[in-house]
C-alpha cells in the first residue's frame, strides 16, 4: 500500500476520534450545566375550569425532605406567615369573579399567604403585584378567611396545590403538604 493512502487513513480516523471526543465533552458539560440548574423546588402549574370560569395557578413545590413541616418549631412554624409554596409568591389568577370561602373576589390575579396553626389555617388573597411575597406583610389582604386543616393518612412529599370537587357552579383548592390538607371552596357563577 502506498504510504499516501495509510497517512489519509490514519488521518481519518483520527478526526473521527477527535469528534467524538469533542461530542462527548459537550455532552458532558450540558449535562453537569442543566444539573445545576434544577430547582430544589420546581415551579408547577395548575388550570383549571369550574363552570365557565378558568383559574390558573402558579407556584413552587418545596420537598419534606426529612423536616417536620407544620408544628411549633416546624420549617413552616405555627403562626408564621407563609407564602404557600417556595422561591416566588404563589399567584392565582380568576378569569371572572368568584367567591373564596363566601369573600367576593373580582377577576383578576391575587397572591395567596397563609399562616398555618395546629386547629385553624389563615389564608389571605393579596392584589397580586409581583413575586417578592414578603411585600405582601405590609398590606391589606381583598380577603382573609380562617380554614381548618385536615390530617390525611399518607405524607406527601412534595407540596401540592390542586382543584378538584369540581361541580358545575363550585370547587374545592386544597394545599396538600406532608400530612395537612387545607381545603378552600370557591364558587363561580
Amino acid at each position: 500500500m502506498p504510504k499516501s493512502f495509510i497517512f489519509n487513513l490514519l488521518q481519518k480516523q483520527t478526526m473521527k476520534n477527535l469528534f467524538l471526543l469533542f461530542t462527548i465533552l459537550f455532552a458532558g458539560l450540558t449535562l453537569s450545566a442543566q444539573d445545576e440548574n434544577r430547582a430544589p423546588s420546581p415551579s408547577s402549574t395548575v388550570m383549571q375550569k369550574v363552570g365557565l370560569t378558568d383559574i390558573m395557578v402558579e407556584y413552587s413545590r418545596p420537598g419534606v425532605k426529612d423536616r417536620e413541616i407544620f408544628s411549633e418549631d416546624g420549617l413552616q412554624a405555627y403562626g408564621k406567615m407563609w407564602r404557600t409554596g417556595a422561591n416566588t409568591a404563589t399567584k392565582i389568577t380568576f378569569s371572572d369573579d368568584v367567591k373564596v370561602e363566601g369573600n367576593d373576589i373580582k377577576a383578576g390575579s391575587y397572591s395567596i399567604t397563609s399562616v398555618p396553626g395546629a386547629k385553624s389555617w389563615k389564608v389571605n388573597l393579596y392584589p397580586y403585584d409581583g413575586t417578592r411575597w414578603s411585600s405582601y406583610r405590609d398590606t391589606t389582604p381583598a380577603a382573609s378567611m380562617m380554614i381548618t386543616p385536615e390530617q390525611i393518612g399518607s405524607s406527601v412529599e412534595s407540596f401540592l396545590i390542586d382543584i378538584n370537587d369540581l361541580r358545575d357552579h363550585s370547587a374545592t383548592m386544597y394545599l396538600v403538604w406532608e400530612k395537612t390538607a387545607v381545603p378552600i371552596k370557591i364558587e363561580v357563577k
